[in-house]
């Protein structure tokens, strides 16, 4: 079997699964209380597998992870642009840390 077998094919197994939830609800009128439940479950979900490691992120300083995690949310809540919110996280969480003496 050649390469370009392999690739249409792997292509048609991550499509298909992602494809048909898009095609079946497409015509259906979602209520307004589900659409705005269903737009949480992204950031929720990340936020599940982000947090874990954020907050273990440096095992003998857990506050200098706390103090680039909250500045992370309070700079997200306020201005909605990442890269100036992951710019600021890191210069907080680096501050802790030579605040602490790492």
């Amino acid at each position: 079997m050649n390469n370009i077998n392999i690739i249409i094919g792997m292509m048609l197994v991550t499509f298909i699964p992602r494809c048909l939830p898009f095609l079946a609800f497409s015509r259906l009128n979602i209520p307004r209380p589900l659409k705005k439940f269903l737009r949480y479950i992204p950031p929720a979900a990340l936020g599940a597998l982000i947090f874990p490691g954020a907050i273990t992120a440096i095992p003998s300083y857990p506050f200098a992870a706390t103090v680039g995690i909250a500045t992370a949310l309070a700079f997200s809540w306020f201005r909605e642009e990442i890269s100036l919110t992951v710019l600021l996280s890191v210069i907080a969480t680096l501050t802790s840390l030579y605040f602490l003496g790492y």
